[in-house]
């Protein structure tokens, strides 16, 4: 972690600052609001691998309207000056990974809650308080242990028939496990409280499997870019657990158009929390991801398997009904055609190294 000096940057006057805007979401939630006109102020450590390639690329497409901040988000100066005249805030920068924090949660603990609070603070201590858009995640809700499951053509789903049909809700009680799941979770209900004990004016997005183009995809976080990432390099994909697990997938480009409708909207959301993910006609289990790879590229990825990890949900789907209704959401793209271009663009990435089928 890097508590020193920022380095030096161009701040326009009247930027939307995104932390973590060097990473997957962050850089094409920046790449939108660019594209739209927006000055935009990218507030990250850079300390991810590959994430310093997403902010070179930001900055060609939008000299004039992207500046840069490389700073950690606990350096508590430089957070006051890149929040100094922002005129919206979302909140992407994080330790992402359950198995790093198993590992490290003093770091974990750090970037998650003693990030986020310093954030608030420097937010509640402006005259005029800009909206903060907190990027949460489904993690909060816990191992979901109580929901009984059964299997059905090669995925766990619940026998509970509403929960089927809808996902987990918003009411569903919180239950923090494992260091990254406390962080989030505590984090998550600073954001809220703040918006209800100083008239902060945020609100919280507590995300499903996010994925698209410019993802880092790794074992720990971004599975089905790693999943793509190993099958066009013709390594064997792991899976951890029986590979039956089922999540909500979502495409990039719909969960950035609810990050910028919630922004637009905060008068009508703030204070309150919702889900955000494919919701269940997007539940996909990691088998059938892996089958579908291997459908778009016309050879079946090997698989490996080894033991479940800690906090590993066996079935998480939300109930997106809640954010489509406040932000007017369209249905979101279907996870094959999405998973499709998803190998296209990888494989874009990598010239000569394989061809793929168009996405269907």
């Amino acid at each position: 972690m890097n508590d020193g000096a920022a380095a030096p940057a161009i701040v326009r006057a009247r930027p939307v600052l995104i932390t973590g805007g060097a990473g997957f979401i962050g850089s094409n939630l920046a790449d939108r609001l660019a594209g739209e006109g927006q000055d935009v102020l990218v507030y990250d450590a850079l300390a991810r691998p590959g994430v310093e390639e997403n902010l070179a690329w930001l900055k060609q497409r939008h000299p004039r309207r992207v500046s840069a901040i490389v700073a950690d988000v606990c350096n508590e100066p430089a957070l006051r000056e890149s929040t100094r005249h922002a005129v919206a805030v979302f909140h992407f920068a994080a330790q992402v990974a359950v198995t790093t924090s198993m590992t490290d949660p003093r770091a974990d603990f750090d970037v998650n809650l003693r990030g986020t609070f310093a954030l608030l603070e420097a937010l509640r201590r402006r005259e005029t308080k800009p909206p903060l858009i907190f990027a949460s995640t489904n993690k909060v809700y816990g191992d979901l242990a109580d929901i009984a499951l059964v299997e059905e053509d090669g995925m766990h789903v619940p026998l509970d028939r509403s929960a089927r049909l809808h996902g987990v809700g918003e009411d569903r009680p919180l239950s923090f496990h494992t260091p990254y799941g406390c962080s989030k979770g505590a984090a998550d209900q600073y954001v809220l409280d703040y918006a209800r004990s100083y008239g902060l004016p945020s609100a919280v997005l507590r995300m499903s499997c996010i994925y698209g183009r410019r993802q880092k995809g790794t074992e720990d976080q971004g599975w089905l870019a790693h999943f793509v990432l190993r099958a066009l390099a013709g390594e064997p994909i792991t899976l951890y657990g029986d590979g039956k697990q089922v999540r909500d997938v979502l495409d990039v480009d719909d969960a950035v158009e609810a990050y910028v409708r919630m922004w637009r909207r905060i008068d009508r959301v703030a204070g309150r929390a919702f889900n955000l993910g494919g919701g269940p006609a997007n539940a996909v289990s990691l088998r059938q991801a892996v089958t579908h790879i291997g459908a778009v590229l016309g050879r079946r990825p090997a698989l490996r398997f080894d033991a479940w990890r800690p906090g590993d949900q066996r079935w998480f789907v939300a109930d997106t009904r809640a954010v489509a209704a406040a932000l007017d959401l369209d249905a979101p793209l279907g996870w094959r055609q999405g998973l499709a271009r998803l190998v296209a663009w990888f494989a874009a990435e990598q010239p000569g190294r394989t061809t793929v089928r168009a996405a269907s």
